[in-house]
């Protein structure tokens, strides 16, 4: 019987294995092979070449000589080794310049030229293929170089390649610069247009066509309406000017001879003893209207003030004059000045009335008359005996935070905080008490665009501005604290952009509750 180690040797023999001749092989192979092994990566030129621009020393390494493959039938490892490549034996001498950048063909340039539309940028990062700039300005290379590419290392270390001979300027790869925004070539450089220019050139269209569209013109007044356009445009949509453009010249001459012939009718009465106390209070109100705008401390505007509110409290004996009317005439007063003058209503504080004719004054009052008219005809409860339509909206409005947000109504309730403390203001005065002018002005021209805006949609501005606060109220302990900041709310410095994120939250609130069933105006039986 053979020994262990006797059977060891006749293996070794039969298999070839272990011998010394077969360890200095292998050792040979693994150290000369240069044949790739599995895993390798090999170059795919067709993603990075259009059909017929691959490079001619792309083909160099891409198939094997075949005279070079051992095809010993005996050794079936050796084969195998033979037609596989192993990445971690890789050809020092690889060539590796496929991925050097090559430069696009001229008429690929052309070709993005003209989809761009000339259009320019100054970002090199951003474009398809990096530029080559050659020694002489403005000469490109239009095909990628036959010559051997030479690897540099630039600040970044980021491989680049250079093609040029020895005898021309050295090729430079121009360097990425920040990203700018795309400029229009020059020769298609469009005029500047002021913010918001496209906006009012609509509204013109609207507004000055032979029938203006009213569906669309509050289809567009809901974001707001330009400064340029919106005293024209409060007219039509309040319904003080017709639709038909044809009318309107002789519809304003009619009104404003009417609202003057009032003047001349009823003003002289004012200190008779039937309307003396109307008048007393409205000359009390007036100093108190705006009293940190300069533009109301001057006499000329207080007069015309106090003839507007006179006027209208005579021909509406149902309510008469109401403390909070007189704060409504504002934004209709100062809308119609800047018609005149030429400046934003942010501009006219410090207006001197005195610069302005007559004849302008005149017509400036009779459309702040006829507006304010327009406007309080849809609210009119608010200002009767008693105020019912202030009362029922208050409990509209209680009966909606109920339903939006329970813990503030439970916080309000424990706290014997009513809501008629607060929103009275709030109802009576359409928030102008809270928001600064331009902030009222951008509110009305939503109110506007709105079916019954100053009644039913401000009913869902208050709930929004409640909601909106709600977390501070939550954080004050005791009826003193939840009263000084509703009556001061930190709404003073508010821009267009606070007035237009409230009114959307007042919108999302009057679409998930506008048919709901018993939410507005019907108290539960008890």
């Amino acid at each position: 019987m053979a020994s262990p180690g006797n059977r060891a040797a006749e293996f070794t023999v039969a298999t070839g294995f272990g011998s010394k001749a077969q360890t200095d092989k292998k050792a040979n192979y693994w150290k000369k092979n240069s044949n790739r092994v599995p895993g390798s990566i090999k170059p795919v030129y067709s993603a990075m070449y259009p059909p017929g621009e691959i490079p001619s020393h792309a083909h160099v390494s891409s198939s094997r000589s075949p005279g070079k493959q051992k095809t010993k039938k005996g050794d079936s490892f050796a084969k195998f080794d033979s037609n596989t490549s192993d990445v971690w034996d890789v050809d020092e001498n690889e060539d590796f310049s496929f991925l050097t950048p090559q430069k696009h063909s001229t008429g690929y340039n052309q070709r993005y030229a003209t989809n761009s539309s000339q259009l320019e940028t100054s970002s090199e990062a951003e474009r398809v293929s990096p530029s080559v700039v050659t020694g002489n300005e403005g000469s490109k290379s239009s095909t990628p170089s036959s010559q051997p590419s030479q690897k540099k290392k630039t600040d970044n270390d980021v491989t680049v390649s250079s093609s040029s001979p020895a005898n021309e300027p050295t090729s430079q790869i121009e360097a990425p610069r920040p990203s700018s925004p795309i400029r229009l070539n020059s020769q298609q450089q469009q005029p500047s247009r002021e913010p918001g220019e496209g906006r009012a050139e609509k509204f013109k269209e609207l507004l000055f066509d032979i029938n203006t569209n009213l569906d669309e013109l509050r289809k567009h007044s809901w974001n707001g309406i330009p400064d340029t356009v919106r005293p024209i445009a409060w007219k039509v949509l309040l319904g003080y000017l017709p639709t038909n453009t044809d009318r309107r010249e002789q519809t304003l001459q009619r009104k404003r001879s009417e609202y003057h012939g009032f003047l001349e009718q009823y003003y002289e009465s004012r200190h008779e003893s039937e309307h003396i106390d109307t008048f007393r209070q409205i000359h009390i109100d007036i100093p108190r209207t705006n009293p940190l705008i300069p533009l109301f401390q001057q006499s000329e505007v207080q007069e015309i003030f106090e003839r507007i509110l006179f006027i209208w409290a005579i021909r509406h004996p149902a309510s008469g004059y109401v403390q909070g009317i007189n704060d409504l005439v504002t934004p209709f007063f100062f809308v119609f000045l800047s018609e005149y003058v030429g400046e934003k209503v942010s501009q006219l504080d410090n207006f001197d009335m005195s610069s302005l004719s007559n004849d302008y004054v005149k017509e400036i009052e009779a459309d702040s008359y006829w507006c304010t008219s327009k406007l309080l005809d849809g609210i009119q409860d608010n200002y009767t005996f008693a105020q019912p339509g202030i009362q029922k909206k208050i409990n509209s409005l209680k009966e909606l935070i109920q339903r939006i947000n329970a813990p503030l109504h439970k916080h309000l309730s424990s706290n014997q905080v009513e809501y008629l403390q607060f929103a009275f203001r709030w109802m009576n005065n359409l928030l102008m008490r809270e928001l600064p002018l331009g902030g009222t002005i951008r509110l009305w021209d939503t109110y506007m665009s709105e079916p019954e805006g100053f009644s039913v949609f401000h009913l869902y501005v208050c709930a929004a501005l409640l909601k909106k606060y709600s977390d501070k109220i939550l954080t004050e302990k005791d009826f003193q604290g939840i009263m000084l900041f509703l009556q001061n709310l930190p709404t003073k410095h508010w821009k267009n952009d606070d007035i237009s994120l409230l009114l959307a939250e007042a919108y999302s609130l009057k679409y998930m509750f506008a048919d709901a069933p018993k939410h507005l105006g019907q108290q539960k039986k008890r």
